[in-house]
């Protein structure tokens, strides 16, 4: 059988059998406890999450909301890369930027007290704060910012456009590290985003 670019055998799973699994693994309305499954490694599945959120499966979208929500609960980001986890099985999937899309958050209050509330493609929902930090990279050709919030568990969203220049609106100026950047307050958190010089 051959082998994919990082070395290991694909296998041939089933987008219903994983799903069957991990509705079996499911208590209550809650996100299942996928780190504290240790199955064995059953190699990789030709499954893909694209940058711009949509999940595909032997090259086909999965248009089917409910099992894309689905399998987002049981994704987990290991040392090796990310991977679908079940109490029965593990495989790992492709995926080209971060998994996750913040479509939309909601601010509330003013200065200090500001809290930014964001809400994912999935419907994960992440308050930016000590525990949700927003970064912003820079791509290297081009220098255009990618901003990015974290959701849970090493699982990122990358911030889409619109609500970016959103964020932008909201921004203030503070120094860090002896350096006046650009950035926004949540949760009673400063976070970053370009250097103030790169605005003058």
């Amino acid at each position: 059988m051959a082998k994919t670019m990082s070395g290991q055998i694909p296998v041939k799973a089933s987008t219903d059998g994983i799903a069957a699994s991990a509705r079996a693994a499911q208590k209550g309305k809650g996100l299942p406890p996928v780190h504290l499954w240790n199955p064995p490694f059953s190699g990789e599945i030709d499954m893909r999450i694209a940058r711009d959120g949509t999940w595909f499966h032997e090259g086909s979208p999965i248009n089917r909301e409910a099992l894309v929500r689905l399998f987002s609960t049981i994704l987990r980001k290991d040392k090796d890369g990310y991977v679908l986890v079940t109490p029965v099985e593990k495989v790992r999937i492709e995926v080209e930027d971060v998994p996750f899309v913040a479509v939309d958050f909601d601010a509330e209050g003013d200065g200090d007290a500001q809290v930014l509330s964001f809400v994912t493609n999935v419907g994960d929902e992440a308050v930016a704060g000590p525990e949700h930090a927003i970064r912003v990279e820079r791509d290297a050709d081009s220098g255009e910012p990618a901003p990015y919030v974290m959701v849970r568990a090493g699982l990122e969203a990358r911030i889409d456009r619109k609500s970016f220049y959103r964020l932008v609106a909201l921004g203030e100026h503070q120094d860090v590290n002896d350096q006046s950047w650009f950035g926004v307050m949540s949760s009673g958190v400063f976070f970053p985003m370009i250097p103030s010089e790169e605005l003058d």
